[in-house]
């Protein structure tokens, strides 16, 4: 049971619907989005196009979601815009890592704190970490005092604190593979677990799916990486790693393979506690708006991005467990 101020409940009750379910949109994408939106041409200020872009995002969905995750770099005017009664999260990393060093090693905007993002109106800090359990200790002891730094930051100014964890091989970077399929369980299982210590102060976890869905027997036609019965007990085990909230990231794949996703956890047990949903929902309107402009991308916003989004809210409805029993007063 995680044990917060007074304040931090009523922001998360702010990021949530009125059931303490999260149902959260994410656009904080930076540098991923810049190059999706120069890929399809015809962009000359690529500073104002991804601005804009979150603007519509956030204009025509935020009335669908409880909350949206946005980046204090190009997502400030969507923030503004969004709908009066969505909480907001900012995040507090900067995009990307620098690859010519080994660790993935993250960094912060430097311009910004926890208590900046507070005062821009903020409900929740999040911060995404790249990390592999099996890497050197020093890089993850370094990892490890730098969450617990933004931590701190955050009991300071009584914000909830979200942690984004997303697992890697340090040894091969194809993500996707059939090998790193087979270690994900393990990886992401037990980096939910170091980072639920009361030490790193996080109040709700952001994790993958501890498997690829798409390498599940019965979501695949190809290789197979786990029988249906082993991928519910990696689902299980993730369950047992962590008494904190915890929420799901959709991680780019398709929205019907994400609400397959959600459905597949509610059957092996799992009290997940809502989702932070970016490009499932709404990857699809990228092209559009590169190749036809706002208008026509806020017209497959109004009408498949808000059939995703109400879709999924119905997936949540059925297979999400408010956070509510996890978080005490202090």
């Amino acid at each position: 049971m995680r044990r917060v101020s007074a304040e931090k409940i009523e922001h998360l009750r702010k990021l949530s619907t009125k059931d303490g379910v999260i149902s959260a949109l994410a656009i904080d994408q930076r540098g991923s989005l810049r190059k999706m939106i120069q890929e399809g041409g015809g962009v000359e200020d690529i500073q104002s196009a991804v601005e804009e872009f979150k603007v519509s995002i956030s204009e025509e969905l935020t009335s669908y979601a409880s909350s949206i995750l946005l980046d204090p770099e190009y997502g400030l005017p969507a923030a503004e815009k969004r709908d009066s009664s969505a909480g907001l999260l900012l995040a507090y990393e900067e995009t990307g890592y620098d690859a010519t060093e080994p660790g993935r090693l993250p960094d912060l905007l430097p311009e910004w704190s926890a208590k900046r993002i507070k005062e821009a109106g903020a409900n929740g800090v999040k911060f995404l970490l790249y990390y592999d359990v099996d890497e050197d200790e020093k890089i993850n002891d370094w990892k490890h005092a730098f969450v617990e730094r933004i931590g701190s930051e955050c009991e300071a100014e009584n914000i909830p604190y979200f942690l984004e964890i997303i697992t890697y091989d340090a040894n091969d970077d194809n993500s996707k593979s059939l090998a790193f399929a087979k270690q994900k369980p393990n990886k992401v299982n037990k980096a939910m677990k170091i980072f639920s210590q009361d030490r790193f102060n996080v109040d709700v976890l952001k994790v993958e799916v501890p498997v690829n869905m798409n390498y599940v027997e019965g979501y695949t036609k190809g290789e197979v990486a786990y029988s249906r019965e082993e991928a519910l007990g990696y689902f299980k085990e993730q369950e047992e790693s962590t008494s904190l909230p915890y929420i799901y990231l959709s991680a780019g794949v398709s929205a019907e393979l994400f609400n397959d996703t959600l459905k597949f956890a509610k059957e092996a047990g799992n009290s997940f506690n809502g989702v932070l949903c970016g490009r499932a929902t709404w990857k699809d309107s990228i092209p559009i708006y590169a190749n036809s402009g706002d208008t026509a991308t806020r017209e497959w916003l109004k009408s498949t991005g808000k059939s995703n989004i109400e879709t999924l809210n119905d997936v949540l409805s059925q297979t999400a467990t408010p956070w509510l029993d996890k978080i005490q007063e202090k």
